[in-house]
């Protein structure tokens, strides 16, 4: 799991938090990314990783959810001449939401902890036939949030009262 950006950051920690929980023999690397430009060959940037170094952190054959605060083909852009592009799924900015709560507009967007939770679990081979309850209950999750919050007009507690560490409902 791979984030940049502050709510990226926190969603990807959350579903590490849920996945850990459901699944704890899955093993899980977090990668946050403060600058952009170390995702690029050192050749094109002088904070660019390394092609050996960028397949340490980010593996050459894992599947890797990258959550980021802006478009996703941007990730994409900086990765593309890396080992592992292909396996790199990339949740961002879809231009989708509205006038709502604020962890709502990440779902809308699918860039909260449920869907990346999901994500990982469609993604990580041989993982979904034996995490078919936990794939059910983080969908469950994002649709008790949705009537939640048209019902109450803000987000679940839980949510809002999120923390590190803290285990989720």
């Amino acid at each position: 799991m791979a984030c940049a950006g502050d709510v990226p950051t926190l969603e990807t920690l959350a579903a590490v938090s849920l996945l850990r929980d459901a699944l704890p023999d899955l093993r899980i690397r977090v990668v946050n990314v403060i600058d952009l430009m170390t995702l690029q060959p050192r050749e094109q940037h002088p904070h660019g990783l390394s092609d050996q170094e960028f397949d340490r952190i980010f593996t050459k054959d894992k599947p890797v959810i990258f959550a980021y605060h802006g478009y996703p083909y941007m990730i994409h852009r900086l990765c593309y001449r890396r080992t592992n592009h292909d396996n790199m799924h990339v949740r961002g900015f879809r231009e989708t939401g509205t006038t709502t709560t604020p962890f709502d507009m990440v779902v809308l967007n699918e860039l909260d902890r449920y869907h990346l939770a999901v994500e990982a679990i469609d993604r990580v081979p041989n993982l979904p036939s034996r995490a078919i309850d936990a794939k059910q209950a983080f969908l469950a999750k994002v649709a008790r949030h949705r009537r939640y919050v048209r019902e109450h007009g803000e987000d679940m507690p839980e949510i809002r009262d999120w923390q590190s560490g803290k285990r989720d409902d």
